[in-house]
Order: C-alpha cells, then structure tokens, then sequence
C-alpha cells in the first residue's frame, strides 16, 4: 500500500474533506458506550458505595470502577472525531449553530423537564407528600439543581466553541497528531504512549488538588472539576485523528490496533486491578480517610488514566475488527442511540423507586431495571423521533 508522506498530511489537514459514508465501528462503539450509561446508572444502587437500595453485591462495584473510569472521556474522544473536518465542511458558524441546536436545545429541555423528573423519584423516598410542582420550583428557584448526566451536553458544546476559535486562529494546530494517528496505524503503541503522557499530565494535578469529588456547579451546569482536561485531552486528540484521513490512520480498518484486539486487555487489566489495590488500602490501611495524601491521588490518577486510555483502545479494537463482519445487534438501535441516552435517566430512576421494596436479590433488582431501561428507553426515543423536527435533534 502507498504510504502517505507527512508534507502531503501537513498540506491537507486544513482543507475540507468531503463527507463520508456512516463508518460502523464507530457507531456501534457509541451505540454500546450508550448501553454501558445504561448500565452504569442502572446498578449504582446497588453498589457498596451507592448502596441506596437494601441490596447490593460487590461484582456492581466492579462494574461501576470500571465504567466510570473511561465512559464519558469516550464519548468526548467519539464526538471529537468529527469536530474538524466539520468545521472545514460547514464553516465555524453553521458549525456552531448545528451544534447549539444538537446539544444545546436538548440540555435545556432535559435540565427544565426530564432531569427534576428523575430526581423527583429519589426526593418521594425522603419526603412523600411533596409534588412535583413544589420540588420543581425548589429545584429551579433555589437548588440544588443537578443535570444528572446531561452535563456531558453543556461541556461537549463549549469544547465545541473552543474548537472553532482554534479552528479559526490555526486551522493546521492538530497536524502533529494527525501525524501521529497515521503512524499508528502501523504503531498504535506509539499514539498510545503519547496520549496516556498527555492524558496523565493533565489529569493528574486536577486530581490531586481538588480531589476525585469536587464539581462545579451553577444551576444545571456542572462538572467535575479534577477531569475538565482530561475530557479535553480526549475530545482534542479524537478532533486530530478526524481532522483528515480517518479511516488511514489509527482507526483504519486493516491497521494493527484493529488486527491485534486481544493484547490490548493486559495493558487495560494491570491498571484496574492495581486500582482496587490502592482502594483496599485507602479502606483498610488509611482508614478511608475524607482527604487522602497527594501520593494516593497522584498514583491513582496515573492507574485511571492508563486503564481510561487502554480500556478506549481495546474497544476500539474490538469494534475496527469486526467492522466488514456484516450486520451487527447494535446497527437497529444506533439511530435512538443519542435518544436513549438523553431520556433513560428518569426511566431508570423510577424503576429503582418501583424496586426498592421488593425482596428479590441485587441482580434480579439491576437486571429488571436495566433490561426495562433499554426497553423504554428505545421505545420512547423511537416515538419522538416521529415528531416532525424531532430526528434534527435525536
């Protein structure tokens, strides 16, 4: 195969590529990112730190360690991808006015509507005469006013406007990773090695000095204040592998991250299981203290960022390989992907309510709720979309 020389890179990073045909891996690597929320939102009460239900079993804890050690950074790393060859496509403007309308209108309806109407569920447990009217107008009036996990919305879109100020000011600002990428086709453990330094160094410090739990918060708009750059670090290196040759460098079809999937889980193991090391002597050495040393943190964060990267490419590499396979259970839900996700939490929420006095064990309580959650969910997305307008959005 012809290879690709760095100058003809560097010439054509910044000019408008045409658009292309749906690429499967990617989508249904989103399409199951969206059954992992699913998953994760549907378990968490009946972890050992959750534990908001009367059950729980420690293989959710498991669960919950992992997921929520890479899923959103993914997401951030899959929206990426398409960011620049956007902007080159439709301008900064037209860009930006797609993506208000995308992420933007969505988050403002859910945080008015769908948000307080999943916490309304968890406010009944604490005080069963209040209504919904009265705890919306507290919600909205004096808080706490949280977005539940359609913060992703807000952030993505202000990432977004960074990029087309970038975009605008250095159009060719992402070559060296472009370059990068197409390295790795041939190398993915170099693109690897660079994004897990990148990654660590920005997550870290944050880590360290405000702590694995602090968010900011004003209104519906909230985030966690220690993992701002490292959601950055992957919507920016998902934005310069998109931003020309997509399918020719770390994510073609036929390069070695998509033939070689299985070596990928040791790199992806060794990390989460000295994760749990390191929460074992957090519990039973330091005493699960509020505020544990910089060293713990420091270590912490390192092992979340290596398992967060490595965890990224072994699906990716699952999905690349399986690509030409043909049709896959995930392609019918991937156009209420998106749906799902913005509609499943008062969903989940309120099957959890219905559960919670049901004497039947952990997994027979996260199962009915997760099974019935993609159900609804998949259900209800489908129906909006039928509204004119609605596919725009969803």
């Amino acid at each position: 195969m012809t290879s690709i020389s760095h100058s003809t890179v560097a010439a054509n990073v910044g000019t408008a590529p045409r658009a292309k045909a749906r690429n499967a891996a990617l989508d249904r690597s989103r399409t199951f990112l969206t059954l992992v929320v699913l998953l994760h939102h549907a378990v968490i009460p009946y972890t050992h730190f959750g534990h908001t239900d009367p059950k729980s079993w420690i293989g959710f804890d498991m669960i919950v360690l992992a997921t929520d050690s890479f899923f959103m950074a993914m997401f951030f790393f899959l929206s990426g991808l398409f960011v620049w060859s956007g902007l080159a496509r439709k301008g900064p403007v037209n860009y930006l006015g797609d993506r208000l309308i995308r992420l933007g209108l969505p988050f403002v309806i859910c945080a008015f509507t769908i948000i307080p109407l999943a916490y309304y569920a968890i406010e009944l447990r604490q005080s069963p005469d209040v209504s919904f009217a009265e705890f919306w107008w507290k919600t909205v009036t004096v808080g706490p006013w949280p977005s539940g996990p359609v913060w992703f919305l807000w952030v993505l879109f202000a990432f977004d406007l960074v990029a087309s100020l970038l975009y605008q000011l250095w159009p060719r600002l992402l070559d060296p990773i472009n370059r990068l990428s197409l390295r790795g086709r041939d190398h993915p453990a170099q693109f690897f090695a660079v994004m897990l330094a990148v990654t660590a160094a920005l997550y870290i410090p944050g880590r360290v000095y405000w702590g694995p739990g602090s968010w900011f918060e004003f209104g519906p708009f909230s985030v966690q204040h220690g993992r701002v750059l490292l959601y950055a670090t992957y919507f920016f290196f998902g934005a310069a592998i998109g931003a020309q040759y997509l399918d020719r460098g770390l994510l073609a079809a036929d390069g070695q991250l998509a033939k070689r999937t299985w070596p990928w889980t040791i790199p992806t193991l060794v990390p989460y299981c000295l994760m749990w090391v390191l929460i074992y002597i957090k519990r039973e050495i330091l005493g699960n203290p509020l505020r544990l040393p910089d060293w713990y943190e420091a270590t912490y964060g390192l092992f979340f960022a290596a398992f967060s990267v490595a965890i990224m490419f072994t699906i990716l590499a699952f999905f690349l390989r399986f690509k030409q396979s043909g049709r896959s259970i995930l392609d019918p839900m991937q156009p209420d992907a998106y749906g799902m996700f913005l509609v499943h939490y008062p969903i989940v929420l309120w099957l959890q309510y219905w559960l919670f006095d049901f004497d039947i064990s952990a997994i027979a309580k996260a199962l009915v709720a997760f099974v019935l959650t993609v159900i609804l969910s998949w259900a209800a997305t489908a129906a909006l979309r039928k509204i004119p307008g609605a596919s725009h959005v969803l």
